[in-house]
């Protein structure tokens, strides 16, 4: 149920400014929901054609209230006043904080449900709380039928306007298939929105690798109808996961003379930045993501449609088509869901560093749990991602659990069968073969970087530690006889 009203039988209980496809579902999913919700767009004319569009039932019986200005949103809600904004992320955050702020009395709260940079969340955090506001930055997953009907909702920020926040986004957000909701409260500061950015970059990942495999079927010869039936078929595999669902959704789909859609569309995908801001995170904390690097990698490459055409007839290479029986769709899946794997291991290691050095304390197997249903990522097994975490918050890496680490046992060989093969034939399949290269460099005892380290002491003196001796002892060889015992630690200072 709503939550009670503190000053008022007819304050709403949220406002939510930005009435795009999101925000416009999302205010209807609220008060199908029970809660009465005030709605604000910059635009007049749209919030008009909501309110006597989509919302015209719920405005009858003054579920959804349309207001024209923001003194007008405000006023309209009940003590604290809790503000949810789904406008574009950026400057445009803080141009509506700065109109918001002055018509807000202490203790208020304001919502930023767009995908923002978390490290610009913690700092609004920090500047309305000493305007004596609280700030949420809440990331919601799950597209615009998500937003209508049940997304994945990520808030994190000051623990005080979790009371007044969680039972709304628990009741509008998808239940997993425990009836458990898909959101929960992670954290404080910018914890929520960084959970979002990483989904966001499993999600690039994701994509890519199922790209990879549709790629790989198609170089064997199948039509898109075989490629759709395949996809179909791995709704009921390990693969089983919604991007599976649409892609098998995708494939079958014509245009009106029956041409598949998939095949009149551009090879230039677009990206909106979330996914290299994983990969900036992932190095900032020494986390090898390399998966969603190379899925934002993919994603640049495409972009260069023309440079691309003029290279097709420039460089060499194999034809990039394989013989129907090279490989088995069995491989292409189980190295497709090696890979899918990886990236989600990799996710994991970035949120389990970055909770310790920003003092979030992030709960995984919470994170897990609420990726379980609604938004873009969710997967038959995140289940159990859930249990792995819920059996041992202190688990060290997801491929340690034995599920994972039998998951890969069964894959590895196929994804080996599968790079083989792609590179053979020239077929680009960077996601997965970065998967395998992080899979087979973290099961190495000892790798190359003796070497890389040997070559830094080398021409810049930067010492190594000795397998002989403890760690964390250094040492340094003058390799030419000229350059004495002076190291990097002490020229650096």
């Amino acid at each position: 149920m709503p939550e009670e009203n503190n000053n008022s039988t007819t304050g709403a209980d949220i406002g939510l400014i930005g009435l795009a496809v999101m925000g416009q579902n999302l205010v209807l999913n609220m008060a199908d929901n029970g809660f009465r919700v005030a709605a604000y767009n910059r635009t007049t004319a749209t919030t008009d054609e909501f309110a006597a569009g989509p919302a015209a039932e719920h405005v009858k019986n003054s579920q959804i209230i349309p207001t024209s200005s923001l003194e007008e949103l405000v006023g309209a809600l009940a003590a604290p006043r809790k503000v949810m904004l789904m406008v574009k992320a950026g400057s445009v955050v803080d141009y509506v904080i700065e109109d918001l702020v002055p018509l807000l009395d202490e203790g208020d709260i304001i919502i930023d449900g767009g995908n923002s940079l978390y490290s610009d969340t913690e700092r609004r955090v920090t500047e309305l709380a000493e305007k004596g506001l609280r700030y949420v930055g809440a990331g919601v997953s799950g597209g615009e039928l998500g937003a209508r009907f049940g997304p994945s909702i990520m808030p994190g920020g000051p623990t005080t306007a979790r009371e007044f926040v969680e039972p709304i986004f628990q009741k509008i957000s998808a239940k997993a298939n425990d009836g458990q909701p898909c959101s929960a409260w992670l954290g404080t500061g910018g914890s929520g929105h960084f959970v979002k950015m990483v989904h966001n970059g499993i999600e690039y990942g994701d994509m890519q690798v199922l790209a990879e495999a549709y790629s790989l079927l198609k170089a064997s010869g199948m039509d898109t109808d075989q490629m759709a039936a395949v996809f179909t078929d791995w709704k009921d595999s390990p693969m089983a996961s919604y991007l599976v669902d649409i892609t098998a959704d995708i494939l079958a789909k014509r245009d009106d003379d029956g041409t598949p859609v998939i095949d009149l569309i551009l090879d230039a995908a677009g990206q909106k930045g979330t996914g290299r801001w994983t990969v900036v995170e992932g190095l900032e904390h020494g986390q090898p993501l390399s998966l969603v690097a190379e899925a934002v990698m993919a994603r640049q490459v495409s972009s260069m449609v023309e440079l691309r055409a003029e290279a097709s007839t420039k460089l060499t290479g194999p034809s990039q088509t394989l013989d129907a029986d090279t490989l088995s769709v069995e491989d292409i899946q189980l190295a497709s869901f090696g890979a899918k794997v990886i990236s989600y291991a990799q996710g994991f290691m970035l949120l389990r560093e970055a909770s310790k050095g920003y003092g979030w304390d992030l709960d995984l197997g919470t994170v897990a749990a609420i990726w379980r249903g609604g938004c873009i990522i969710r997967a038959d097994f995140l289940d159990d991602i859930t249990r792995a975490y819920r059996s041992d918050a202190d688990l060290d890496n997801l491929l340690f659990d034995q599920f994972f680490t039998d998951a890969m046992s069964s894959s590895e060989q196929s994804m080996r069968r599968v790079i083989a093969a792609a590179t053979t034939a020239g077929i680009p399949v960077p996601a997965i073969a970065s998967a395998l290269s992080f899979y087979d460099g973290m099961r190495s005892k000892r790798i190359s970087a003796n070497l890389v380290q040997a070559q830094r002491d080398y021409f810049g003196a930067h010492t190594y530690e000795r397998v002989d001796k403890p760690r964390g002892e250094h040492f340094h060889t003058d390799w030419t006889g000229t350059g004495g015992k002076q190291t990097s630690t002490s020229y650096d200072a």
